[in-house]
């Protein structure tokens, strides 16, 4: 997924971390650089997160936002002095997002890693939220993007015991979509996914968001009206009209996101 390399936040301390950004075939990929802290999110960082959160939103050339961690380890959690707007820059976003979660994904690191459309993990890495053992509760949206993706009882039990689950556990809970082994593997399933999402068409895909994000508060009658009105908004696209064009001409579309 690696071509073009920029390393942004040059100028900070090493203690302090960095994001590096890595852009690539329509894929920007901010890579976690604090090994030496497990990739804890500084709030130098997290300005950084934010700020490409805009970026990637605001530029027709990024279709997808992948997020990993250097290193073995994908963020263990986050300095106590993060901008509470951080998780929700990144949630909002109406392109695609996925998380490459290469190792131990903790606390406020998991609750990052929930915030993206799509998981993949290493088998080898662990999830937890462990903020009770501090005194404090998850509250950068845990409590309830976990709840939703594994049910209340699991996430009761996850943030109330502390308990750790591996990688193949958090794919049978469905707390994850996809799992590799090593970081080869891994990197090659990112690729196979990105390029699966860069086929398709923008617009489509970001009505797509839209009709799930919105439809978990409605009605099935609600979300079924508004998936109707997306579609019918699909259908005035010109990339609607491409899409029947390449499928009669059986070649690929060529999608232009309009």
């Amino acid at each position: 997924m690696a071509s073009k390399i920029n390393r942004h936040g040059a100028r900070e301390t090493a203690s302090a971390g960095a994001i590096d950004i890595i852009e690539s075939d329509g894929c920007l990929t901010a890579v976690l650089n604090r090994p030496q802290a497990g990739n804890r999110i500084s709030a130098a960082m997290a300005e950084r997160l934010i700020e490409l959160a805009e970026k990637v939103e605001d530029d027709d050339s990024i279709r997808v936002l992948a997020l990993t961690g250097a290193g073995n380890t994908f963020c263990i959690g986050f300095d106590p002095d993060v901008d509470q707007r951080l998780v929700e820059s990144i949630a909002v976003i109406t392109k695609p997002t996925l998380t490459i979660i290469n190792g131990d994904a903790l606390d406020e690191g998991l609750e990052l890693a929930l915030a993206l459309d799509i998981r993949l993990a290493s088998a080898h890495a662990h999830f937890a939220l462990t903020q009770l053992r501090r005194g404090v509760m998850p509250h950068f949206g845990g409590t309830q993007r976990l709840a939703r993706l594994i049910g209340s009882p699991q996430t009761l039990k996850m943030i109330l015991t502390g308990t750790a689950i591996d990688g193949r556990e958090a794919l049978r809970r469905g707390l994850i979509t996809y799992i590799a082994d090593g970081r080869a593997r891994l990197n090659h399933c990112a690729a196979d996914i990105v390029a699966s999402i860069i086929s398709r068409a923008p617009l489509a895909i970001k009505l797509v968001k839209e009709a799930v994000f919105k439809g978990f508060d409605m009605t099935l009658e609600q979300g079924i009206r508004l998936e109707e009105d997306l579609y019918a908004l699909l259908q005035t696209t010109s990339d609607r009209g491409e899409g029947v064009r390449a499928f009669l001409e059986k070649r690929r579309p060529l999608f232009k996101g309009a």
